[in-house]
């Protein structure tokens, strides 16, 4: 492998002749070693990879549950149940299913029965129905409850919150919780947006955290078992299993890692990226894509005017970001079975990502919501109680209707923020 430095130091020994005699091969050879030289970052080993590895000691003898779903795969394509059903001494006892169910199949907020998982013949209990956190009965005879899901790092995906619930019931069963760590999709030293208002913790918010709160599960986990934000101040018996090769400046194509759909609705990192703002739009009368192939990267309605709503939007000269118009016809997919304006002609914006370092999403959000409320305000709907609980506030959503600007909003969440930092700081596992 040739080095950038080693290219140029070769350079350097033949003097100028190199330069002067063939210059596009130098320009050849120093695109090459830099390419080289970018791929060379070692793939990410995730916490379910090294606990294979290095400690299943931590489980030899014992009867394990584990709460997991399509994500929790190797990197070599095997789920962790299918693995540690295998483990000699290791008894598995059950299987606990978040939203989207165990293979992630299942629509959003779609209510989902407990079954049997056909490959380990154990019981699978939903964490996704009438029940969200483990009973005594669903945990009896289990002695290590286990937790592997590749989350995305926003408040309101709810994996986050079955993790919370479920660290809750092993600790009020004496159950120890291991934590298989993975990556946050988005970069880890990322945080936006508003801390959340106690009044507002539901199941798509249950900690008073930013929107995008940048941190691994594992880092979260630890976070709430330390700072006493487990209910009623529980204080869980808590493992959390580190990756390997990982940084805080990954995003997670970054890391080498195979792509895995962390739910129905957001099949690549464009969605990724532009979710923690555009799913304000949930929270309203407008389209935010589903039932199209770019969910969340497209938001729009029938009263909207996608021209004027592009350029306005463009006049914000907001960082990493573009704003084209768009049409679009929702239509029911396997995973969207009553999108909004089924089957009507939607105009609105197709949000370009142009340098995710500098984007903002959860500004970029508001933005959205606010330039649609300029073209369209008679139109437009903000259903409060599901716009609020999304935001985490309820200022955002009041400060809109008055006529606010986004910086006024901005303002309103900054010093929360700030200080949720210097907590966080505290948690951060990876540099």
């Amino acid at each position: 492998m040739i080095s950038l430095s080693s290219l140029h130091k070769r350079l350097d020994e033949n003097g100028g002749f190199v330069v002067k005699m063939f210059p596009s091969l130098v320009v050849l050879l120093v695109f090459l070693a830099v390419s080289v030289s970018g791929s060379a970052q070692e793939r990410a080993r995730t916490g379910d990879e090294m606990f294979v590895e290095k400690y299943l000691d931590l489980i030899k003898g014992k009867s394990i549950g584990i709460v997991t779903n399509h994500s929790g795969l190797l990197p070599d394509g095997r789920h962790i149940a299918d693995v540690l059903a295998k483990v000699p001494g290791v008894k598995l006892v059950a299987l606990f299913g978040p939203e989207h169910g165990i293979r992630g199949n299942v629509p959003d907020a779609e209510v989902i029965p407990n079954s049997v998982d056909e490959r380990t013949g154990v019981p699978v209990y939903s964490l996704y129905g009438a029940v969200r956190q483990p009973t005594a009965e669903m945990l009896k005879g289990i002695d290590v409850l286990i937790y592997d899901i590749q989350d995305v790092g926003v408040r309101f995906y709810t994996f986050v919150s079955t993790m919370q619930l479920a660290m809750e019931a092993a600790a009020m069963n004496h159950i120890k919780f291991i934590v298989l760590d993975r990556p946050d999709m988005l970069r880890p030293d990322l945080v936006d947006g508003p801390l959340l208002a106690d009044s507002l913790r539901s199941f798509v918010g249950m900690q008073p955290v930013p929107s995008v709160y940048g941190m691994t599960p594992g880092e979260y986990a630890a976070m709430m078992n330390e700072e006493g934000m487990l209910d009623g101040g529980l204080k869980a018996d808590l493992e959390v299993i580190r990756m390997e090769n990982y940084r805080r400046d990954l995003w997670y194509d970054r890391t080498g890692l195979e792509w895995v759909n962390p739910s129905p609705n957001l099949p690549d990192m464009n969605a990724v990226e532009v979710y923690p703002g555009t799913v304000l739009i949930e929270g309203t009368n407008v389209s935010e894509g589903r039932g199209t192939d770019h969910p969340f990267e497209m938001i729009g309605a029938p009263f909207i005017d996608g021209e004027k709503l592009a350029a306005l939007m463009n006049e914000q000269l907001l960082p990493g970001v573009k704003f084209d118009p768009v049409n679009f016809t929702p239509k029911p997919l396997p995973w969207v079975t009553d999108p909004k304006y089924n089957g009507q002609m939607c105009h609105g914006v197709r949000i370009q990502v142009t340098d995710r370092d500098e984007f903002k999403p959860v500004e970029t959000g508001v933005y959205l919501v606010w330039a649609i409320r300029q073209t369209a305000q008679k139109e437009l709907e903000i259903r409060s109680a599901e716009f609020d609980r999304l935001s985490g506030i309820s200022d955002v959503r009041l400060l809109l209707e008055s006529g606010a600007t986004p910086q006024e909003i901005f303002d309103r969440w900054n010093e929360g923020m700030e200080k949720f930092k210097e907590t966080r700081e505290k948690y951060l596992i990876y540099e």
